[in-house]
């Protein structure tokens, strides 16, 4: 449900902004007052195409924003749009409203944003799809749409929906089945080439047997034994110095004394001083005498450690040789060419040429399609049933819409397997009982297809609710008894949804709970425009003004008064 509507600086509307209560909404006015806009505001935010045109003379920009409800929509439908929100990074307010902003800049650049967050527009179109629906006279093409008949269809009876289900998850593994058993009989040759081309490949991998950074190590290992002999000086002279030559594995030195020996020698002279400041520094050539001693171990134990094999070299470069012949086909390096062996042994795991297999999978086919005809005849029975019903009901509703002598059917007839079942539907509408029903894209004009329209939303509404319904103009070229119709259907339509109607009949207007002024005034330099709701005298003499300007007659305010007395009794029982 649509709670709130705010627009700035579009077409003839500087700002303005209404609060849309459920049950149904009229918005009158005189044409050229604005009217069109809000319908416009609406189109933009349900993600509709954005036009710098209708950007307001003089601005940099027109905004839209609307807040949304899902209170009293169906539970699939709800959850639909929070999933949407939910992928877009977008939460509701604090009145658990979705609050959906579209601006057009007057260059023609547009932005979409929900709940304060920048997305495309195709997402609000997502988002408002199970909200908003608008009827307009190019939205009356869509009822052409063979995909939108079936919808209608299948939305009529309830036990259409656990049918399309039960069909629609035969017809996926059918469809999963057929796929792969044309894949195994079209390309037996290229899949047993793969298999080849795969086997050959880990076995290629295996006989190297590559383990997880072994590259890496490997190239830290090369450059140590390239530096082998330098790193052996470097350590040996260290050590030398520190402990003496014989230490490192050379001559001893004669009378030359290491530096261990000689940091001792002065740590023991000062610690035997009998000046404190003496001391403190002995006790301090002591500890670095001890850090020497650490050092000239782990140099011992370096140079122990440095490899003295002379064929170490050759045997490692030669495994780094081994690991970048698969580094240059399968992967950048040893990590990735374990993941590559991981995946390309999954799908040889999956490919199976064998005859034997084939034939299974052909067993397989043939079951899942035996099953699949089957859902198909009960699903095309539940809709032939419900076809003849659909169409009885519309052509009732049609007979009270000015159209007393019409018929309306609607046709099921077999076609090829889709994920929507084997029946192509199509309505068809006659001029009376005597004549053959034809196609609504040539058997109906405009306001017919309104009235169609209207018919087949109020007898569809029994199975949805909480939605908001925009009709613009349905009742075009309609009036006398059959707008009063228009308005009854209206009213017993927003008995579960939130219905808005852009209207020029008063009998349609009269029937509104709630009933919106669009008024203009011609300045000398802009025509401005404003929203307003009416409440008793002030909607008495608006429902005047439309009985062919009446408005300033004492006669026409009492003949729109008796007017609006007897509408709102009469939505009131129906509302009972």
């Amino acid at each position: 449900m649509l709670a709130e509507i705010s627009i700035r600086n579009l077409g003839v509307i500087p700002a303005a902004s209404a609060e849309l209560a459920p049950g149904l909404t009229v918005l009158t006015g005189e044409t050229g007052a604005g009217k069109t806009m809000v319908v416009t505001g609406l189109r933009l935010l349900t993600g509709g195409r954005a036009d710098a045109s209708r950007v307001r003379s003089g601005a940099d920009e027109a905004v839209v924003e609307g807040s949304f409800s899902t209170e009293g929509l169906h539970t699939t439908q709800s959850q639909r749009v929070a999933d949407v929100a939910e992928a877009a990074g977008a939460a509701t307010d604090e009145n658990g409203e979705y609050v959906v902003t579209r601006s057009v800049k007057a260059s023609g650049r547009s932005k979409a944003h929900l709940g304060g967050r920048t997305v495309p527009a195709a997402t609000l179109a997502e988002l408002t799809e199970p909200l908003l629906t608008i009827h307009g006279q190019n939205d009356q093409l869509r009822l052409m749409s063979p995909d939108q008949q079936l919808a209608a269809l299948d939305r009529f009876d309830p036990a259409i929906a656990p049918a399309l289900k039960e069909y629609r998850e035969a017809y996926t593994e059918w469809r999963k089945a057929a796929r792969e058993l044309k894949e195994r009989t079209e390309r037996k040759l290229e899949l047993a080439q793969e298999v080849d081309r795969l086997r050959f490949a880990l076995e290629e991998i295996d006989a190297v047997a590559p383990q997880e950074g072994e590259d890496t190590e490997l190239v830290a290992a090369i450059n140590r034994l390239q530096d082998v002999d330098a790193l052996r000086e470097a350590a040996a002279e260290a050590l030398a110095a520190i402990d003496g030559p014989e230490a490192a594995g050379g001559a001893a030195a004669g009378d030359e004394l290491a530096a261990t020996a000689l940091i001792g020698q002065a740590a023991s002279a000062l610690q035997q001083s009998s000046d404190t400041s003496l001391q403190e520094l002995g006790s301090r050539l002591g500890e670095v005498s001890s850090v020497l001693g650490d050092v000239a171990v782990e140099l011992g134990t370096y140079l122990a450690d440095l490899p003295a094999d002379p064929d170490e070299l050759d045997a490692l470069l030669t495994r780094q040789q081994e690991l970048k012949s698969l580094t240059r086909k399968y992967a950048p390096d040893a990590s990735g060419v374990l993941a590559w062996r991981e995946k390309a042994a999954k799908r040889l795991g999956k490919i199976d040429v064998s005859e034997g297999a084939v034939d299974k999978l052909k067993k397989q086919v043939a079951q899942l399609e035996k099953l699949l005809r089957q859902r198909a005849e009960t699903l095309s029975a539940a809709r032939e049933n419900a076809a003849a019903a659909l169409g009885n009901a519309v052509t009732e509703e049609l007979h009270g819409l000015a159209m007393p002598k019409a018929k309306l059917a609607v046709h099921v007839e077999r076609a090829d397997f889709s994920k929507d079942g084997v029946d192509a539907v199509e309505i068809r509408l006659a001029p009376n009982a005597a004549l053959e029903p034809k196609p609504l894209a040539t058997s109906a004009s405009g306001g017919e297809l309104s009235r169609v329209m209207l018919a087949l939303e109020v007898i569809l509404a029994g199975s949805s609710g909480g939605a908001t319904l925009v009709f613009d103009e349905v009742d075009a070229g309609v009036g006398g008894r059959a707008a009063v119709e228009i308005g009854r259907r209206l009213s017993r339509l927003a008995a579960n949804n939130q219905v808005i109607v852009v209207t020029h009949l008063p009998q349609v207007a009269a029937y509104a709970d709630t009933h919106l002024h669009v008024s203009k005034h011609v300045g000398d330099e802009a025509v401005t425009s404003g929203v307003g709701a009416l409440s008793g005298d002030e909607r008495v003499e608006e429902l005047a003004r439309m009985m062919a300007g009446l408005d300033d007659s004492d006669t026409g305010r009492a003949h729109a008064a008796e007017l609006l007395t007897r509408a709102q009794e009469e939505r009131a029982r129906l509302r009972s």
